[in-house]
């Protein structure tokens, strides 16, 4: 086997175990994640994300380039990662450590998450699509629709999670704020903007 498909490999099977978690939270009573807690549902999540992370890294240096797309798409990819590295920064700046990472804390409301309800995962997205362009690599891209595919399902695991632990609080801060970006967001950046 190639460094190359190892690699590739590793992250997929490492993804394919985020699935399992997170899925598995959705379509059962078990609460794999978010775990509240320092469970060891949080150990493997973690141990998981981690590998998958350092995959993803692997495998965007042993393939850099190979997709031949247009250098503008590239430059394009590295704004995007910028970006989505800066908006996960500011939301994570936001939370506690432990918070960042699945552990019940406080329910914030200000900040990033005035925005949209999941700050660090909006960063994830935009800056994981961003990577995989600047990469350009088909193979990176792969691994990119996987995680994206994961974060999207997070949230989803999360919510019942925070209903009960912030009740009424979480019920109007969710109408009010949407989980990802829309309309609402972008009302309230330009009217952040303007005041």
């Amino acid at each position: 086997m190639t460094p190359i498909r190892l690699a590739f490999g590793t992250g997929l099977l490492s993804a394919a175990g985020v699935y399992v978690l997170v899925l598995g939270t959705l379509l059962t009573d078990h609460e794999w994640w978010p775990p509240g807690d320092r469970t060891p549902a949080y150990y493997l999540h973690w141990t998981l994300v981690s590998v998958f992370d350092v995959a993803l890294v692997v495998t965007a240096a042993l393939d850099w380039g190979a997709w031949a797309l247009p250098q503008s798409v590239s430059l394009v990819g590295g704004a995007l990662a910028v970006l989505g590295t800066a908006v996960f920064a500011w939301g994570a700046r936001t939370l506690h450590t432990d918070e960042t990472m699945g552990v019940t804390g406080d329910l914030y409301t200000d900040g990033p998450y005035a925005y949209t309800r999941n700050p660090q995962y909006v960063g994830m997205i935009v800056g994981v699509t961003g990577f995989a362009l600047a990469t350009d690599s088909a193979l990176v891209a792969a691994l990119a629709v996987v995680h994206v595919g994961w974060v999207v399902l997070l949230p989803r695991a999360e919510e019942p999670h925070l209903r009960a632990e912030f009740g009424a609080a979480y019920e109007r801060y969710a109408r009010r704020v949407p989980r990802f970006v829309g309309l609402r967001t972008v009302r309230r950046a330009i009217a952040g903007c303007q005041g």
